[in-house]
């Protein structure tokens, strides 16, 4: 399985962006899909993940509110919505995805067999 995320960039304060991870390869419509940030010199966080059927999310409290993460099983492909951008949002945002991931493990990047290659959001104050 290979994930390509893409759609990352320079944006301003109070912005919106979407950001979205292609699959290809042996995916299956039942993965759990995930993004998680980091910034140089710190620990990758989760930012937000989503069930097989879309029906279940969550989010890291520092994006709740801000960002929506959807997917288009058909076309294989995840996205973030991310608005009201702030400075603190900067980080390279990597998409995860991987089966039989239960909901309590959803933030631990352990919990993920695949991952992209990351794509740069920037948001200048």
């Amino acid at each position: 399985v290979q994930l390509q995320a893409s759609g990352g960039g320079l944006v301003q304060a109070g912005g919106s962006l979407r950001i979205s991870c292609a699959a290809s390869g042996r995916t299956s419509s039942r993965f759990v899909m995930a993004w998680f940030r980091q910034v140089q010199g710190k620990e990758r966080e989760f930012v937000a993940a989503i069930m097989f059927n879309g029906g279940t999310t969550d989010y890291a409290n520092s994006v709740k509110g801000r960002f929506t993460i959807s997917r288009d099983n058909a076309k294989n492909t995840g996205y973030l919505q991310m608005d009201s951008l702030r400075p603190e949002d900067t980080a390279v945002y990597y998409c995860a995805a991987s089966q039989s991931v239960i909901r309590s493990t959803f933030a631990s990047q352990f919990a993920y067999a695949y991952w992209g290659q990351g794509t740069q959001v920037t948001v200048s104050s």
